[in-house]
């Protein structure tokens, strides 16, 4: 085998990964199309002595301490295929090379497919927002919006009120009755029913949102739950399988970031409904130590056959 294990995707969740593996010395390649689902936001906030870095800085930083072991390498490239072989799994590699390991970890994330509104695509990440917690801090009071695309609305309405005053604009999708309407109302939320048609103001800055009737709403943020779906069809060719989350299909795993297939652990906004930093490296290194274990009690994956 060329490595002991590859990781498939270099964001928090595979870097955290990787870390484990090679603190106990195991080869480790990761594999990363720098490409990472948070590459749109400037800052990242509520990760744990990282608050106020910019993801890009973080991932870095990671990277530069991973470089650090002599059994860690990287390289700049998306796999294509994966397929179980033998006792471990090949992988081949978009430029067209093949390579070996005993264990996978899949760490590629997930894509956003986000509401088709003028002005909405290039705010994302920083005035069209999917997390009150990484934020709606830095809104500063300031009047928010949440757009709904289901009944899912109700939550970030109810919460955003303790980040500024709030609006939710049902979209049509999502209209609040009996004790929704009335826990909105002790919460202050505006209910809007009219369609919002468009998003104004600088790019990105947002400044207020048009709707259908013609009138305009001030909001400095909007909150939007995207649809996701996974960046790569790789573990559905190794034969995974998922459960449906509540913007998309997300990786079944267990309580060690194994998946359905033996040998093959996933972690990140991959393998979780709930997409944050600290959780992702927290899986992450879950994932990396349940992979080493793998190695050493289930060499050749026979326990796991």
């Amino acid at each position: 085998m060329d490595h002991d294990v590859v990781v498939i995707g270099g964001s928090f969740a595979g870097l955290s990964a990787a870390m484990q593996l090679a603190r106990a010395r195991r080869t480790v390649l990761v594999l990363d199309t720098n490409a990472p689902r948070n590459r749109f936001a400037a800052t990242s906030h509520g990760f744990p002595g990282q608050d106020g870095r910019g993801p890009a800085e973080i991932g870095a930083a990671l990277r530069a301490e991973l470089a650090a072991y002599p059994t860690v390498a990287f390289a700049s490239e998306g796999a294509v295929e994966a397929r179980r072989e033998g006792d471990g799994f090949a992988v081949s590699l978009a430029a067209g090379s093949e390579i070996t390991a005993r264990r996978l970890i899949l760490t590629y994330g997930v894509r956003d497919t986000l509401p088709d509104l003028p002005g909405l695509a290039e705010r994302w990440g920083t005035s069209v927002l999917h997390c009150p917690y990484c934020h709606g801090y830095e809104l500063d009071r300031q009047p928010v919006g949440v757009l709904a695309r289901n009944e899912m609305a109700f939550h970030p309405a109810m919460l955003l009120p303790d980040w500024g005053p709030t609006t939710l604009f049902t979209q049509g999708a999502f209209v609040p009755i009996g004790d929704q309407q009335r826990a909105l109302d002790a919460r202050g939320v505006r209910v809007e029913r009219t369609p919002v048609t468009a998003l104004l103001g600088p790019s990105p800055v947002l400044e207020a949102v048009q709707l259908a009737d013609g009138r305009t709403i001030p909001v400095a943020g909007l909150f939007v739950a995207p649809l996701t779906r996974p960046s790569s069809d790789l573990a559905n060719r190794l034969g995974c399988a998922t459960r449906d989350g509540p913007t998309g299909p997300y990786l079944e795993v267990d309580a060690m970031q194994a998946t359905t297939v033996p040998g093959v652990f996933a972690a990140g906004d991959l393998a979780s409904p709930m997409p944050n930093a600290t959780l992702a490296a927290a899986a992450g290194l879950m994932a990396g130590t349940a992979a080493h274990r793998s190695l050493v009690f289930d060499p050749d994956l026979a326990l796991a056959a």
